[in-house]
């Protein structure tokens, strides 16, 4: 009798049998999974420090510098997720954890990409002795400083504006706190949060070149990737190979777009909170062959029996009687508790902190370095007020037409990934040749890279906006003004609060690399706070790059609280979609 060794093709459920779509999503998830081994395989070689790592101008390694600074940008995102899931929950949800985590968020946005590479550095180096792991980690943390504090302001600012009806309706249904989590909170905050997702990718670009050079031991370690390409041709006056890697940028930026930004965005759109749908967009083909390719759907298949079994044990596990009740201590006395303990805490750390800068700075230079802080704070205000004024109108008109904003995304993705440096030469030959002033005219560099977290946030906000909104104020014929003092401004005002909080905070961090513009044997000084710290970060005198620091995040906290702060709170009050 013959023998049958597997079930014939015809037997299996319809749903699981190949089709077309399978013929696609199998060679990309196969060659996906090649060229990821192959570029993490490139990353654990082994190093000694002081090796040199062959960076070369040739277009033709391109490919190869493009994927693994890909690779470590999609790490970082990764990681820029967990991280910001979990802390804006946190801050979200707890009123107490909020008074810290806020805080340290508005210090962390604001401390330079630098000043995290030059503390976190040796201890990467150590976990890996030996690798060049190590150095990878490290530049993957540097790109993830660049990603994580603007995605978690906007996860933020989208868990404390939940309508209250939609929180209801999971108090009827009987949620938990994890179901309520994960089936309510982060599906509301899905369209806001991808578009920020977008932006975190373009500023992992836009700091690629720092983040890829890395300084350890008085020696310049330069990963292959992008980024070190561009710093070679800036360095060599290539403007060939800087031609060549601004093209490298766009293919990746369109590719990355075409198979994740673009098919998440249309998924998202379900989630978008209103009565009455507006006109789908026509989905990507990529979203399209990942709901119709039968590989796809066995995976979904297993995430599902994994999600029921795991339900399953949740439901046996014993649960508390429902009359019993958890003792609580008196808020006021746990509030005044927790207070102290925070004040304490922060004045131990600046004690510290005094002491290491008291060493070699007097007072003159402190308060000379304080000066310095607000003449970079009215650039900061100024370039915000400016960028505001651009780009509200026209990120309303583009989000106000889905079909344009789709078309546009992956412009603005390129341009918010332009790195700055490559604008320096320009900058600074327009500077020299026209005897213009430099506190002036280097502040535009300021505000390249940030001016685009605006726009990213007022179009998301527009998408946001139900539609049923809109068509009532168009029933009701509201005049043009009034269409924006009641709709327009205040349906968009908390994704605007989100946008100009991390333009500002990006604003100080760009200011170290703006305030000092160098090409060639010209280099262009600006008077401020940025250009203290880039300064004395090149003469590696670290109790003032420690003051340097402190100050610009003492001015960043300030500013915060008193402005930006109140801003959050108005969002929540007032402006809830209730």
């Amino acid at each position: 009798m013959e023998q049958r060794w597997g079930l014939p093709i015809v037997a299996w459920p319809s749903r699981l049998r190949p089709n077309v779509w399978d013929g696609v999503a199998l060679p990309l998830v196969l060659g996906a999974v090649v060229l990821v081994a192959w570029a993490s395989q490139q990353m654990n070689v082994p190093y000694r420090l002081g090796e040199a790592l062959p960076i070369s101008l040739d277009p033709r390694n391109l490919p190869e510098y493009g994927l693994r600074t890909v690779l470590r940008m999609a790490l970082a995102l990764a990681a820029s997720l967990a991280f910001s899931l979990s802390y804006a929950a946190l801050a979200a949800k707890s009123r107490r954890a909020e008074k810290l985590l806020i805080p340290v968020l508005d210090i962390l946005q604001s401390v330079p990409i630098l000043g995290f590479l030059s503390i976190t550095v040796t201890g990467f180096v150590a976990l890996f002795p030996g690798r060049l792991l190590g150095y990878e980690c490290a530049a993957i943390f540097a790109i993830f400083t660049s990603q994580a504090w603007n995605m978690t302001f906007s996860l933020y600012q989208s868990f404390i504006a939940v309508p209250q009806d939609l929180r209801e309706a999971a108090r009827m249904y009987h949620l938990s706190a994890w179901q309520s989590f994960w089936q309510l909170e982060v599906p509301f905050a899905l369209p806001n949060l991808i578009w920020n997702m977008m932006m975190s990718v373009s500023g992992g670009w836009f700091f690629v070149v720092a983040s890829e050079a890395i300084s350890v031991a008085g020696q310049d370690v330069k990963l292959p990737g992008i980024g070190s390409y561009i710093a070679l041709a800036t360095e060599q006056r290539d403007w060939g190979a800087v031609g060549y890697a601004i093209l490298a940028m766009l293919v990746f930026i369109l590719i990355y777009d075409q198979l994740l930004f673009r098919p998440l965005l249309a998924w998202a759109q379900r989630f978008k909170v209103e009565a009455i749908g507006a006109d789908e967009v026509e989905p990507p083909w990529f979203l399209t062959m990942l709901q119709r390719a039968r590989l796809f759907d066995l995976l979904r298949r297993l995430v599902d029996y994994t999600a029921l079994l795991a339900s399953r044990v949740q439901r046996a596990m014993p649960r508390p009687a429902r009359g019993s009740r958890p003792s609580l201590v008196a808020p006021r006395w746990l509030d005044l508790a927790w207070n102290t303990a925070l004040l304490a805490g922060t004045l131990v750390a600046l004690g510290y902190i005094i002491g290491f800068v008291r060493s070699e700075v007097d007072v003159r230079e402190v308060a000379h370095v304080v000066l310095l802080g607000f003449i970079t704070l009215l650039r900061v205000v100024v370039l915000i007020a400016l960028a505001s004024l651009v780009w509200v109108p026209i990120g309303v008109w583009i989000g106000l037409r889905p079909g344009l904003a789709h078309r546009v995304q992956p412009v603005v993705q390129f341009l918010a990934a332009f790195p700055a440096n490559l604008f320096f030469p320009v900058v600074v030959s327009t500077i020299v040749a026209f005897h213009l002033n430099v506190e002036i005219w280097l502040s535009p560099l300021m505000i390249l890279g940030t001016q685009w977290y605006i726009l990213f946030n007022v179009i998301a906000g527009t998408l946001a906006l139900p539609t049923d909104y809109q068509f009532v104020a168009s029933n009701l014929g509201v005049s043009r003004w009034l269409w924006w003092r009641r709709l327009i401004l205040p349906g968009i005002f908390p994704a605007f609060v989100t946008g100009a909080v991390t333009a500002s905070g990006g604003s100080w961090n760009a200011s170290i690399v703006a305030e000092i513009a160098k090409w060639g044997d010209t280099t262009l000084v600006a008077t401020g706070l940025g250009a203290y710290i880039a300064q004395q970060t090149e003469k590696g005198d670290f109790p003032r790059i420690a003051l340097g620091i402190t100050v610009l995040s003492l001015y960043v906290l300030l500013f915060n609280r008193l402005l930006w702060r109140r801003l959050y709170q108005l969002a929540e009050e007032r402006l809830r979609l209730d």
